[in-house]
């Protein structure tokens, strides 16, 4: 772990004063808000979820073990992503509304509960990429972003929960649901159930198979849709005979339209090529 990195953090969330952090049950949230609990008095730290069709059932599990273990309050805020045009248009700014929906939700109920600041787990690693519009709504509302602003990247993030024993410090990315659908495709609760339960039905089949798949995204594809899993398992999927017919017709049993494939998943660089559909993660 580079020195002065866990100074610096908690150096930074302390000047807050007071913090709800937009929790995810994320690594990079988590340390936020593991910060705050260490920087902060008792009372002024409060975390907070968006609970939409967008969020995983096992992702709001693992927001309230998090929570629970850092013994700090979880708000679940129930918010309308699908309500905002500009968020089911799917046109490659859907990440925008959403931010912009979210925080403005926690940043009400911030003020409601007399907590100065909202804080999300925004890195330094994160500002490198061409294309997030979700950045661009949080500097809009003046959300402060304590990784970044103590030069954190994402290994400084893992590094450091792991050095403070957080139970995600390994845990994979696991974006919204939504990421799974191209931009282009509309956002619907229809779409963003069918993910959730494609998604849930693969690694249960490949459980079953005794392959645990560390990555894993189902995605609707403009015509069609493809699995992705990380390289280990994929190999895995590939040395069984009949299993990745056995897990696409799983899927067109579950209502997923068109050919499918599987492959391995591969997380999005920090500078997508040109033409790249930023819109997946």
């Amino acid at each position: 772990m580079r020195p002065g990195i866990e100074e610096r953090l908690l150096a930074g969330v302390g000047a807050l004063g007071s913090v709800a952090v937009a929790f995810s049950g994320g690594v990079d949230s988590a340390l936020v808000l593991a910060a705050a609990v260490r920087a902060l008095p008792a009372g002024r730290v409060l975390a907070a979820i968006a609970d939409s069709p967008s969020l995983a059932r096992a992702e709001l599990r693992t927001a309230r073990e998090v929570a629970e273990g850092l013994g700090v309050e979880l708000a679940e805020v129930g918010v309308a992503e699908l309500a905002v045009p500009g968020y089911r248009a799917n046109a490659g700014e859907r990440c925008y509304f959403c931010k912009q929906t979210v925080l403005t939700a926690i940043g009400g109920l911030a003020h409601r509960r007399g907590l100065a600041h909202v804080a999300t787990g925004t890195h330094a690693d994160d500002h490198r990429a061409l294309h997030r519009p979700g950045l661009r709504a949080a500097r809009e509302l003046r959300v402060a972003e304590p990784l970044a602003e103590a030069g954190l990247g994402k290994d400084d993030v893992r590094a450091l929960a792991a050095a403070w024993a957080l139970p995600v410090a390994d845990k994979p990315s696991a974006p919204c649901l939504a990421s799974r659908i191209p931009v282009g495709v509309p956002v619907s609760a229809g779409r963003l159930g069918l993910v959730e339960r494609a998604e849930i039905a693969v690694g249960a089949r490949l459980a079953g198979a005794g392959i645990r798949a560390r990555d894993l995204r189902v995605r609707l594809l403009g015509a069609g849709f493809r699995v992705e899993v990380d390289a280990r398992a994929c190999a895995a999927v590939e040395a069984q005979p009949g299993l990745t017919a056995a897990v696409l017709a799983e899927l067109g049993g579950l209502g997923l339209a068109g050919p499918g494939v599987v492959s391995v998943y591969r997380a999005p660089a920090l500078a997508p090529p040109s033409g790249s559909h930023a819109g997946y993660s």
